[in-house]
């Protein structure tokens, strides 16, 4: 295994993806481990002990967990792959990045997963809440290609993984992202022109069948 790096890896998890596309993006060669989230092997249980949650990077036989903070490591630890760098070299510029990887990380995920997963007052709320923080999203990408400008990025990163609940976000919330958000759509579609993403990313389809299955055997507790 070329430098000994493994992912403990799910399919349909949007931070998984975040570590696959950095990979991608670097063109690093890893061996990707399927978990079972309902029955953790020994070891994900090992390397994660705290959080017992995929992602894990394992490099060199050494975990390091959270997506966020693997795609920085990615980052550093592979510098002269490239792209040369996801987050930028300036201090200020790759705080800005980091701040709105965090965004997506406490507003999007969150009320995502009220709009799929809820009903009633619950899911309207989740509703108006995903459209607002999509916006603000928005807002932040302005007329750029990439959320850091001509190249795609860290944030980019962190965000694009989600693009594959907007059918699920759509379909259960009654709303047209591309009617709220046109220039965060089109920002998609240039993100899924690049094959690190259209390859780490699940169809839109599979990943609605997945997430009704999910949500029906929670109804069902």
């Amino acid at each position: 295994m070329a430098d000994e790096l493994v992912l403990l890896d799910f399919w349909h998890s949007p931070f998984a993806m975040r570590v696959r596309i950095a990979l991608a993006e670097k063109g690093i060669e890893y061996e990707s481990r399927e978990e079972d989230l309902s029955n953790k092997s020994s070891l994900l249980l090992k390397m994660n002990p705290v959080y017992k949650q995929i992602p894990v990077l394992i490099h060199r036989g050494r975990p390091v967990c959270e997506s966020l903070i693997i795609v920085e490591y990615i980052d550093e630890v592979w510098p002269h792959k490239s792209p040369l760098r996801l987050l930028p070299s300036s201090p200020y510029d790759k705080a800005n990045a980091m701040f709105w990887a965090d965004y997506v990380d406490k507003k999007i995920y969150p009320s995502g997963k009220l709009v799929w997963g809820a009903t009633g007052e619950v899911q309207e709320a989740a509703k108006k809440e995903m459209i607002e923080n999509l916006k603000e999203l928005e807002g932040e990408l302005g007329d750029k290609p990439y959320f850091g400008g001509e190249s795609f990025g860290f944030t980019d990163v962190a965000l694009i993984p989600f693009y594959t609940w907007f059918y699920a976000l759509e379909t259960c919330g009654d709303f047209s992202i591309i009617e709220e958000c046109p220039k965060l759509v089109a920002w998609t579609k240039r993100c899924m022109q690049r094959e690190s993403v259209s390859k780490s990313l699940p169809d839109q389809y599979k990943v609605y069948c997945f997430l009704m299955e999910l949500k029906n055997k929670f109804e069902a507790k």
